[in-house]
């Protein structure tokens, strides 16, 4: 079972989602944040002991106003992990959570053995331009997220629909505070020179994409094999960026290949 918890840092209070057995995995989400029911997280917990902390602004997590940069939000989730009191967790980020494990790895090169970056953020390519999550309305989500689309918005929706006025306001104010966070490091493009600390990394790093992923192109999969020394890349067949979603067991199967 996963539970919700929190943890006091020094930017406030964290809620984190925590559980499972084995050894020690930490958990960084994407945009869209996470929830203990999260099926990726629940195929995770099976073989690992999993800490999921919530970004600022997510969920009921503080908003911290005063991080404002990338190396603000890296150094943050390096001090959550030190409050967990976590040693040498196998480190996972989906899409914008992607983005910090690679920037934490970069930073802190002798703190992280492993990595694994799943469908990633934090580069750009002008030939390859990644898909503006900030200006989709919600009809739109499922196509840009998904592989099935009429899968993905059952997933998203929880059947109901996306183009009723009512669901349309719900959605613009449940988003607005996560998005506003998510924003900061985000928009308007996510390239915050990451691509020049890729060398830093010295974890042993499994790279993850889904074969049909629309916002962020799998160019950027070979791009971050390329920018690490000796990364794997695994590429799930019939899945989009939120392949954690609708492919759950084969990615927790691609990152138990690092323990």
């Amino acid at each position: 079972m996963l539970e919700l918890k929190t943890v006091e840092t020094q930017h406030g209070n964290v809620r984190y989602i925590e559980g499972g057995v084995g050894s020690e995995l930490v958990f960084l989400h994407g945009a869209g944040g996470v929830t203990p029911a999260d099926p990726f997280l629940l195929a995770l917990a099976r073989t690992h002991h999993v800490y999921a902390p919530l970004l600022p602004g997510y969920g009921d997590s503080e908003e911290a106003p005063e991080l404002r940069d990338m190396l603000d939000f890296t150094l943050h989730t390096w001090d959550v992990l030190d409050a967990l009191k976590c040693s040498d967790p196998i480190l996972v980020g989906h899409s914008m959570g992607g983005m910090i494990a690679a920037e934490m790895a970069a930073v802190q090169p002798n703190d992280v053995s492993r990595l694994a970056l799943i469908s990633a953020g934090g580069l750009w390519d002008d030939a390859h331009p990644i898909g503006d999550i900030f200006a989709a309305m919600p009809y739109e989500m499922p196509a840009l997220l998904f592989n099935d689309p009429v899968a993905g918005e059952a997933m998203l929706t929880a059947g109901r629909d996306v183009e009723d006025p009512n669901f349309l306001q719900q959605f613009l104010v449940a988003n607005a505070r996560q998005l506003g966070m998510a924003g900061r490091i985000l928009f308007p493009i996510p390239e915050r020179g990451l691509a020049n600390r890729l060398y830093r990394i010295k974890a042993r790093t499994i790279v993850i994409w889904g074969d049909n992923d629309r916002l962020i192109p799998p160019f950027y999969a070979q791009a971050f094999k390329k920018g690490i020394k000796d990364a794997q890349l695994v590429s799930i067949p019939e899945a989009g960026h939120m392949v954690i979603l609708e492919k759950p067991e084969a990615v927790a199967d691609a990152v138990s290949r690092l323990g």
